[in-house]
C-alpha cells in the first residue's frame, strides 16, 4: 500500500500556490490547486499519497472549510490544516471545534511556524498510516479466523444433518469456492461485539445444517446429474440455468455465500443450495469463467483424492490464503 507523504495545498491566489511549494518543497512532495473543485479531484485522484491537505479559507466558488468536510468523510486520515487571514480566525476556530482541520495558519505566515506546524502536521499523518495499517492488518486476521471457523462450522453441520460421510463434498464446495474467487466474511464490530457474533454464527450455523436437510429430496437419491441440475437452477432463478449436464451460473455469490456472506444475512433454502448439491452428492466439478458466468461441468468421482487426516486443515489455510489476496 503506498505510504501518503505528499502535501496538497489549496488556494486560488497563484503567487501564494508557488510561495508555498517552494517553501515546502523540501519537506515532502507537493500538490496544489486553485479551487475547492480542482482540490476535491486531485483527492480522488491521489487521496492514498497525501498525507497533509492545507487550504485557504477565502476562495471563489467554495470556501475551504468545504473542502476539508470533503477529505474529512471521503479521506479521514488525511491530517486537514486551514490557512487564514487573522480577521477569519472565528471560521478556523469553529472549524476546529467540528472536527474538520488539525490547526489553522494565519496569514502572512511566519516561515518558521509554517514549517513547523507542517512537520508536526507530517508525524501525525505517518502516525495514522501506522495505525491504519495495524488496524487493517488485524482486521484481516480477524476475517481470516471467522473463515476458518465457518468451514469447520459447514463440517459440523454437514455431518450433523447431511450424512457422517461428508468430506469428499465439502471438499468439492471448498475447492469450486476457491475456483471462482472467494473472500473473508467482513465484520461489523460497530454494531456487535464478540460475544453477539459468536452468537449469531452458532445460529447461523443451525439454521444451514436444517436447510441443508431440507435438500435431501432434490439431492440425496443419486439421481441423473441433469435432474438435481435442474432441480437446483429452479431454486436459484436469475443467478443460474441448466443446460443439461452443464449448469451456467451468473452469480459468484451462489457458490460463496455461505463462506463470506455478512453474519447478519439470514440462510434461506436458495444460498445454501450449492453448497446442499455439493455436500449430498459429494460431486467434483469444473467451474469455468465465461462472459455469461461460470459454465459448471460434473468431474468424474476419480477426481476427488483420496483424502488425508489433515485435509481440512490444508483446504483452511488455502481458502484463508487465497481470501486474503
Amino acid at each position: 500500500m503506498t505510504k501518503p507523504e505528499k502535501i496538497l495545498y489549496v488556494d486560488d491566489e497563484a503567487m501564494a500556490l508557488k510561495y508555498f511549494e517552494r517553501l515546502v518543497r523540501p519537506m515532502a512532495p507537493v500538490l496544489t490547486a486553485s479551487s475547492v473543485a480542482e482540490g476535491k479531484e486531485l483527492l480522488r485522484a491521489h487521496g492514498d499519497e497525501i498525507a497533509v491537505l492545507v487550504s485557504d479559507q477565502r476562495m471563489p466558488g467554495a470556501h475551504g472549510n468545504e473542502l476539508l468536510s470533503y477529505a474529512r468523510e471521503n479521506h479521514p486520515s488525511i491530517v486537514r490544516m486551514l490557512t487564514t487571514a487573522y480577521s477569519e480566525l472565528g471560521e478556523a476556530i469553529e472549524a476546529i471545534n467540528s472536527g474538520e482541520i488539525y490547526r489553522y495558519i494565519t496569514k502572512p505566515w511566519d516561515i518558521e511556524s509554517l514549517r513547523a506546524d507542517l512537520r508536526n502536521a507530517l508525524e501525525l499523518a505517518e502516525l495514522r498510516s501506522e495505525r491504519d495499517g495495524l488496524v487493517r492488518e488485524k482486521m484481516l486476521v480477524q476475517q481470516q479466523q471467522l473463515l476458518a471457523a465457518r468451514v469447520s462450522q459447514i463440517a459440523v453441520a454437514s455431518a450433523g444433518f447431511v450424512r457422517p460421510e461428508y468430506a469428499q463434498g465439502l471438499y468439492a464446495f471448498l475447492e469450486t469456492a476457491m475456483q471462482v474467487g472467494c473472500s473473508a466474511p467482513s465484520i461489523d464490530w460497530h454494531a456487535m461485539d464478540h460475544a453477539d457474533l459468536m452468537q449469531l454464527e452458532t445460529q447461523r450455523g443451525i439454521a444451514i445444517g436444517q436447510l441443508l436437510a431440507r435438500w435431501e429430496p432434490a439431492f440425496g437419491s443419486g439421481g441423473e446429474t441433469a435432474a438435481t441440475f435442474a432441480a437446483l437452477a429452479q431454486a436459484l432463478p436469475g443467478q443460474a440455468h441448466a443446460e443439461g449436464d452443464v449448469l451456467v451460473v451468473t452469480d459468484r455469490s451462489v457458490f460463496t455465500w455461505a463462506l463470506e456472506a455478512p453474519t447478519r444475512d439470514k440462510p434461506s433454502a436458495a444460498s445454501v443450495a450449492w453448497l446442499a448439491w455439493q455436500v449430498w452428492r459429494g460431486q467434483p466439478v469444473q467451474a469455468e469463467r465465461t462472459d455469461a458466468g461460470w459454465r459448471v461441468k460434473p468431474l468424474p468421482a476419480s477426481a476427488l483424492p483420496v483424502l488425508p487426516d489433515d485435509w481440512m486443515a490444508d483446504c483452511i489455510e488455502r481458502i484463508a490464503f487465497s481470501a486474503a489476496g
